[in-house]
């Protein structure tokens, strides 16, 4: 079952909020935080992106970064520009883009529950990054960036949502990405005790952004489990800070691939080898989307195309063989494009769907790429089955967006 609680969160003055508050650490590079962060002393950058406070080019993995991270972290709480609730409660972080609001539940996870294969995976991890991520909890003893949790819909929690979020808000405002962010404090004992019993009655919790993050999260507590001779498994170190939403309230976001040049082919004889497999139709110079499941937009040579998998082609009994991206890897940029190995080969890049088909048709155009390929998002119950079989996704499937806001609420390991 999964076991969360609630926490003494470390979090901004309502008025420090949108200075404090800042992007994740892994979606910009340390330029661009040095940018964004420019003039403001409060930037949660300064902690999760310490680099920027030596001289440009320093290596983000120099001990001496990591020392900074802490440097940092001590005297923002000195200076008040963090400060540690009184009481542990749970909060509720919903997030609006596009007209659609997402809510999610901010709780400290159990690490017993991610060693032992409760909180389900999707994604491999790398150990050097997982590595940078233990070092920055380590250095700092706290969780202080979210993970991104799911959980099967549940009608008990979504009345809590209700009823919290009509209440005013502690934060509420739009970053300037124009993603709003809204977040409660949830102290009340009757709610505090009903989310942890509902939590409680869920066999399994679903990752579904920031794998490197909790691997780091769990792995660090479960040292300091085992360096403990007195531990007791209460201690604040089993957990780690999450924010888990109703599968529900989620939205994948397609996830495209770009592709320097035709393996020898022309655009033709391109053309002729995907019709083994697929029925191809020329949809012109307008952009085309993929209208569902085995459908996949094609952009060569200024034109769009429709490729629709034919028959026998998938298999739709086995939850990885379903995925658009594998039919695509296998059918098309592994048999014809030779792309054998989607994480190491250097003729492919990925563009999250956020960034919309016009980016694929601006890459090809410019002759940087040669052909863009579309792909139908996966859905949270295609992830969920994934996780429940036991399998891992392909690389550079699935896409989450808005992301979670860092700064909002950070959790100590030594409360």
């Amino acid at each position: 079952m999964a076991k969360i609680r609630p926490f003494k969160g470390l979090r901004p003055p309502r008025e420090l909020v949108t200075e404090v508050a800042s992007r994740p650490y892994d979606v910009l590079n340390s330029s661009e935080a040095r940018k964004e962060a420019e003039g403001n002393p409060r930037s949660l950058y300064h902690i999760i992106k310490p680099e920027i406070d030596f001289e440009p080019g320093t290596d983000e993995h120099d001990p001496r970064v990591y020392d900074k991270a802490r440097e940092n972290f001590d005297m923002f709480q000195q200076q008040g520009w963090l400060k540690q609730d009184s009481e542990p409660v749970y909060y509720l972080y919903a997030q609006t883009m596009d007209g659609r609001t997402q809510y999610g539940f901010v709780v400290a996870a159990n690490v017993d529950d991610y060693m032992e294969g409760r909180i389900k995976k999707h994604e491999l991890t790398r150990a050097d990054k997982e590595e940078d991520r233990m070092k920055h909890v380590r250095v700092n003893d706290a969780n202080v960036e979210p993970v991104f949790f799911a959980f099967p819909d549940n009608d008990v929690l979504e009345e809590i949502i209700t009823s919290v979020s009509e209440g005013e808000p502690e934060y509420d405002f739009v970053a300037p990405d124009g993603f709003g962010h809204h977040f409660w404090v949830i102290d009340s004992p009757q709610q505090i005790a009903t989310i942890t019993e509902q939590f409680a009655a869920m066999p399994s919790l679903y990752i579904a952004d920031g794998h490197h993050r909790t691997a780091a999260a769990a792995l660090v507590g479960n040292e300091k489990a085992k360096s403990n001779p007195d531990h007791t498994g209460e201690e604040e170190y089993n957990y780690f800070l999450a924010v888990a939403f109703p599968a529900s309230h989620l939205k994948i976001i397609d996830y495209n691939r770009v592709v320097k040049d035709l393996n020898g082919l022309t655009p033709q004889q391109f053309l002729e080898a995907l019709a083994e497999n697929f029925t191809v139709t020329d949809k012109g110079e307008k952009i085309y989307h993929p209208d569902g499941l085995h459908n996949f937009s094609l952009y060569l040579d200024g034109r769009w195309y429709s490729l629709t998998a034919k028959e026998g082609r998938y298999d739709d009994t086995d939850p990885i063989g379903v995925l658009d991206v594998t039919v695509s890897s296998n059918l098309i940029l592994h048999d014809i494009l030779g792309i054998k190995n989607l994480r190491t080969d250097k003729r492919i890049d990925f563009v999250g769907g956020i960034r919309g088909l016009e980016e694929l048709k601006r890459r090809v155009d410019s002759g940087e790429m040669a052909m863009a390929l579309a792909l139908y998002p996966v859905t949270m119950k295609q992830l969920m089955d994934i996780a429940d079989s036991g399998n891992i996704m392909p690389p550079k499937t699935t896409w989450f967006e808005p992301k979670l806001r860092s700064g909002l609420v950070i959790h100590k390991l030594s409360d």
